[in-house]
């Protein structure tokens, strides 16, 4: 199933609305879609280099909006909305867990690596701001930062590699950002370990 969706969003890329599909993808990743926009991003930017900013910002927007959704539906439709879709992806005991020990900072710890390396699933940490009560505003200018650095990071790799990187940044980039997600974690936890 996960194959075909996946095959069925690289075919979007050829269509003539494939900006508007870019947006709608980038949109419903950051609330529900379990597809990440880059498999559409890539193919879209490759095929036309010289749109490349474009999209990146277009995927900016459209994840930050989606953000909101996820945290509205964490702050005012938790139970209605939230838990079943945490549930068909199998993230609810994640999440409970996450839940019940988080801490402001955390989440905006989480809101940078989900955003730049999709640890956890950025769907979550939308879910999980709204539901921890994050402020909005703080929300939405970490979610620009971290949405944007990614979209428009792939965007300058692909504008000055062209073909070359896409087997790179399909197979190990997101290895890379894991790595040095991993790092900002573990630089926290020290951190936190250290001034308590």
């Amino acid at each position: 199933m996960l194959r075909r969706l996946y095959d069925w969003t690289m075919a979007l890329s050829a269509r003539k609305a494939a900006s508007a599909w870019l947006a709608l993808i980038a949109f419903v990743e950051s609330s529900v879609f379990l597809v990440p926009a880059d498999v559409l991003f890539l193919p879209m930017a490759l095929a036309r280099p010289q749109r490349a900013w474009r999209y990146a910002l277009i995927a900016t927007v459209a994840s930050v909006l989606g953000g909101i959704a996820g945290w509205w539906i964490g702050y005012y439709a938790f139970d209605a909305i939230a838990k079943p879709i945490l549930e068909f992806y199998g993230k609810l005991d994640t999440f409970e867990d996450l839940r019940s020990g988080i801490s402001f900072e955390m989440v905006i710890l989480f809101l940078v690596t989900s955003g730049l390396a999709h640890l956890p699933p950025i769907k979550v940490v939308t879910i999980l701001a709204g539901a921890a009560h994050v402020n909005i505003w703080l929300f939405i200018g970490s979610a620009i930062i971290a949405r944007g650095a990614r979209f428009y990071l792939l965007a300058w790799l692909l504008r000055r590699y062209g073909e070359s990187i896409r087997h790179f940044i399909e197979h190990r980039l997101g290895l890379i950002t894991a790595i040095g997600a991993g790092i900002v974690l573990v630089g926290y936890v020290a951190y936190k370990f250290l001034t308590h």
